[in-house]
């Protein structure tokens, strides 16, 4: 199962992690694992590389593990929360479609 975890600070999402692989298939033909990944990597180049958020990052490959914690204020902070809502709700969304493969918390 993949966990995914939303920091809050109050009203706001302050960064995520997630980790571990869905088990839905093999390896390489995962389509939740896929559709993770995507949303993961989109998020992650548009606060940076779109935004200039300059959020931190740490990937983990060892238990599959992709960390992104946000600076303490960004000058692009609606679009950047609007990407992680964004994300937040397309989790959520695979969670109702495949319930046993992904788990979706705010913490």
């Amino acid at each position: 199962m993949t966990k995914c975890e939303f920091f809050m600070e109050e009203d706001r999402i302050t960064g995520f992690s997630v980790s571990g692989h869905s088990g839905y298939s093999e390896a390489g033909s995962d389509i939740v694992c896929a559709a993770i990944s995507a949303v993961v990597t989109m998020a992650e180049a548009t606060i940076n590389d779109v935004c200039g958020a300059r959020a931190k990052v740490r990937v983990k490959d060892e238990d599959a593990r992709v960390t992104l914690m946000l600076p303490a204020s960004c000058d692009e902070e609606e679009t950047v929360q609007a990407v992680l809502s964004g994300m937040l709700v397309t989790l959520l969304s695979l969670k109702e479609d495949y319930p046993d493969y992904i788990e979706v918390l705010e913490v």
